[in-house]
């Protein structure tokens, strides 16, 4: 059990939570200090990753209500299912450019620091442009990439960034950085020195906090990052165009809440599989699980069933609230 008088920053990675702790130290609030160590986080490619998606309930004081964060990243308009299937696939592929979805994470990360939070992207962003710049990588991390260089490899770009000692001539050499070696990302690091770039720009221009974030934002998604993306993905086969970046945007909504014995517990809504849970619960309220023993097996084939029960409405009802047909949630 971890306790807090003050603040509490918590991650999977001790250096995202250092990154967090930094920023509380400074004076920032809990969402400067969550996106520190969403940027952290992702700058580390572990569990996240610059291109991937984000998740956010935020308790909001001055409406007294809970917010949901959907920074869900959306298919390109070309990967449609006439397309696999002209490539004589099934499915979408598992890795690489076709897999690829509107990165989300960069910017759910602004709107959330633009809405909610109190300080700079600079600020917010020095722990990661650190990390880029270069940082001991963990051996959690670093074995992965090892473990997975033949993947790696069929990119040029990735294999360049994540398999710095690659050598075809002597495939038992280590690929991957070894644990504790300085791993430098200095591509990225130029890509978070640009959206620092524009807010700087935006400030100088007489722009309040929120807006120069949303211009970092607005050159993301359709300045000169944007078209770097777009040509990096198709020269290596992918379907991004400037159109679907341009489109993509981050929802403010409100998330679904249950009561529970005397709490109310709130998830995201049914485009991730939030409500599951609030269903689990609202079923096993109606039993008395004390009663049963904690890890029993009758506790457990309670739980096992109720979750049972809500996994198979999610797989029969959940989808993209923001698309036909309406799900009866």
């Amino acid at each position: 059990m971890l306790h807090g008088k003050e603040w509490v920053a918590i991650t999977g990675k001790p250096l995202g939570a250092t990154a967090g702790a930094v920023i509380f130290s400074r004076g920032g609030n809990a969402v400067d200090a969550a996106c520190a160590m969403l940027a952290a986080t992702s700058t580390m490619w572990d569990t996240l990753g610059w291109g991937g998606e984000t998740q956010a309930l935020i308790y909001d004081p001055r409406e007294g209500k809970v917010v949901g964060v959907n920074g869900l990243g959306v298919a390109p308009t070309g990967a449609t299912v006439e397309f696999f299937k002209a490539r004589g696939e099934q499915y979408p592929p598992e890795y690489g450019p076709l897999a690829a979805v509107t990165p989300g994470t960069p910017g759910a990360l602004m709107v959330m620091l633009a809405e909610f939070g109190t300080m700079s992207l600079a600020e917010v962003l020095e722990p990661a442009m650190q990390m880029a710049a270069g940082y001991p990588i963990e051996a959690a991390q670093a074995n992965n990439m090892e473990r997975r260089r033949e993947i790696l490899a069929r990119w040029p770009s990735s294999k360049r960034v994540f398999l710095p000692h690659f050598d075809d001539s002597d495939p038992a050499m280590r690929a991957a950085p070894s644990p504790g070696e300085i791993f430098r990302q200095p591509d990225l690091l130029r890509t978070l020195e640009k959206l620092v770039e524009s807010e700087q720009e935006a400030l100088a221009a007489g722009r309040d906090r929120a807006t120069a974030i949303m211009a970092a934002y607005e050159r993301f998604y359709r300045g000169d990052v944007a078209e770097e993306i777009v040509r990096s993905t198709r020269e290596a086969g992918g379907l991004m165009t400037m159109a679907d970046l341009d489109r993509w945007q981050v929802y403010l909504e409100e998330p679904v809440s249950t009561p529970y014995k005397g709490l109310d517990v709130y998830k995201l809504t049914h485009w991730v599989q939030g409500p599951v849970m609030l269903q689990a619960l609202n079923i096993l309220e109606n039993l008395d699980l004390a009663e049963l023993g904690y890890n029993s097996a009758g506790y457990i084939h309670a739980l096992y069933q109720a979750m049972n029960l809500a996994f198979a409405d999610r797989d029969f009802y959940y989808g993209d609230p923001y698309a036909p047909p309406e799900e009866p949630i």
